[in-house]
C-alpha cells in the first residue's frame, strides 16, 4: 500500500493548504519519509531519512516509489525544486500510474516554471489515475485553465474541487470572482 501527500500539490499552488503525499505502511525511515511529508515537516534531518530509506532499506516496489515522491514534497517545501521534479520523474518513470507524482509535479511546473501547459496535461493525469485528492487536480487544473483564457473550463473546475471538498474555502473564493449573464 502506498502512501502519498497529496497536499503536498495543494501547498505549492495556494499558500496554507495541504500536500499529496504516499502513504508507507510499516514502520522504519520510509514511514518517517511519509510521517514529514504528510505533516509539512521538511527539514535535513527528514529529507536524510528519505535518503536513507531509498539507499539503505529494503523497500517493496510500492513503498518506493511512494518514498520518491514523499521525497519530492519534502525538497520542494525545502525550495529544492530541480531535485523534487527528479524525483515525481523518477516515480513515474518506475510506476507510470502513480497519480500524486503527477499531482505533486503538476504543482510544482505551474509554480516553477509558469507552464500551464505542462501543469494542465499532469493535472489531467493525476485526475485520470485517480488520485487521493482530486480536489487538489481540479484546483490546480482551473488555474491552468484561466491561465488558458478557457474560463468555463476553470468555473468548471473550481465547482467540482469545492464540491469534492466543500469544507475548501479557496475554491469558493476563486469561484466568487466569477459571474454569468445572459447573452442578448
Amino acid at each position: 500500500m502506498r502512501i502519498f501527500p497529496c497536499l503536498a500539490a495543494a501547498a505549492l499552488l495556494v499558500p496554507g493548504a495541504a500536500s499529496a503525499s504516499s502513504m508507507v505502511i510499516g514502520s522504519g525511515l520510509a514511514r518517517m519519509c511519509y510521517d514529514a511529508a504528510e505533516a509539512e515537516r521538511a527539514t535535513p534531518g527528514t529529507l536524510d531519512a528519505c535518503n536513507r530509506a531509498l539507499g539503505e532499506e529494503p523497500l517493496s516496489f510500492d513503498d518506493q516509489v511512494a518514498t520518491y515522491v514523499n521525497r519530492g514534497i519534502i525538497r520542494a517545501r525545502m525550495n529544492d525544486f530541480a531535485g523534487a521534479l527528479s524525483d515525481y520523474d523518477h516515480a513515474i518513470r518506475l510506476d507510470p500510474d502513480q497519480p500524486e507524482a503527477y499531482l505533486n509535479k503538476g504543482a510544482l511546473v505551474l509554480k516553477t516554471q509558469d507552464d500551464w501547459r505542462q501543469a494542465r496535461d499532469l493535472f489531467d493525469a493525476a485526475i485520470e489515475r485517480h488520485t487521493r485528492r482530486p480536489e487538489l487536480a481540479y484546483f490546480g487544473r482551473a488555474i491552468t485553465n484561466e491561465m488558458a483564457g478557457d474560463l468555463a473550463g476553470a468555473m468548471a473546475d473550481y465547482q467540482k474541487a469545492s464540491d469534492l471538498a466543500p469544507n475548501w474555502e479557496q475554491p469558493r473564493q476563486e469561484l466568487a470572482r466569477f459571474s454569468l449573464r445572459k447573452r442578448g
